[in-house]
């Protein structure tokens, strides 16, 4: 089986994130790494390798260090990856971001599964997936805890809050999974040898044939058009009960319209 790990490099939640002057966020000036959701969909993708047959491609699309999520990708067992880096990408919205994504998984070859995390821990939107679906016309199980692989079908379980549902679709697919799939691996030192040697293509929008006025912030569908640092946390408000402490907090609720 070969299957398609879409990946993402963003910054670390650790440090100062924040956004350029163009209202584009910074990936500069913090550092970066194999955004946290997409190890899943890694993981997923090589536990479905070791029981068969296969291999694994992880695709990420960004700036020349995005490298490092393919690196990340590599050195947990995955066996190729695929880089579209261009300085007209920059800006890139969703729309666009599922539009490059779809043009490398197809000049990357066969595919039986495309894998994405449920979301970039940087935007959150959770929308590429099925953008990314629609566009390479594959039947999509999205935001799944679970995930098996028989003959020709794949089978996954969405949970809510409500209810769990069954979801199943035949082979190709694309299939989103969640953070309680399972427990992504730390690459070991034999990993991380490994993944010096195995091959890593870098595309640009030439290679891809797609026309850079399609992407980056003028081909993009949607834009930030303002941003402000979070103010500060006020100090907070202490009530002394002097036997009316209930009422007085049954107040502050309703004034903040909690109740």
């Amino acid at each position: 089986m070969n299957i398609v790990v879409c990946v993402k490099y963003v910054p670390d939640a650790q440090g100062d994130r924040t956004f350029k002057d163009d209202n584009t966020t910074d990936r500069e000036g913090v550092d970066g790494l194999l955004s946290e959701l997409d190890e899943y969909a890694v993981e997923a993708a090589l536990k479905l390798k070791e029981s068969g047959e296969g291999e694994v491609t992880v695709v990420t699309v960004g700036p020349e260090a995005a490298a490092d999520a393919v690196k990340k990708s590599l050195q947990m067992g995955a066996d190729k990856g695929v880089h579209v880096c261009d300085d007209a990408i920059h800006g890139s919205d969703a729309a666009a971001t599922s539009l490059l994504l779809a043009e490398a998984i197809k000049k990357s070859g066969e595919y039986d599964l495309v894998l994405a995390g449920l979301a970039s821990t940087d935007g959150t939107m959770s929308v590429v997936p099925a953008m990314l679906a629609e566009r390479l016309g594959l039947p999509q199980v999205t935001q799944v805890s679970t995930l098996e692989v028989e003959g020709g079908t794949v089978k996954g379980r969405r949970d809510s809050d409500v209810a769990s549902d069954t979801i199943e679709a035949s082979l190709p697919a694309l299939v989103s999974v969640t953070d309680q799939i399972n427990e992504p691996r730390y690459p070991s030192f034999k990993g991380i040898m490994a993944a010096k040697k195995k091959p890593v293509e870098t595309w640009s929008l030439a290679d891809l044939g797609v026309d850079a006025e399609r992407v980056g912030l003028a081909g993009s569908w949607t834009k930030v058009t303002s941003f402000a640092k979070r103010p500060p946390r006020e100090k907070g408000e202490i009530v002394t009960d002097e036997g009316d402490g209930g009422t007085k907090l049954a107040e502050y609720l309703a004034a903040q319209k909690f109740v």
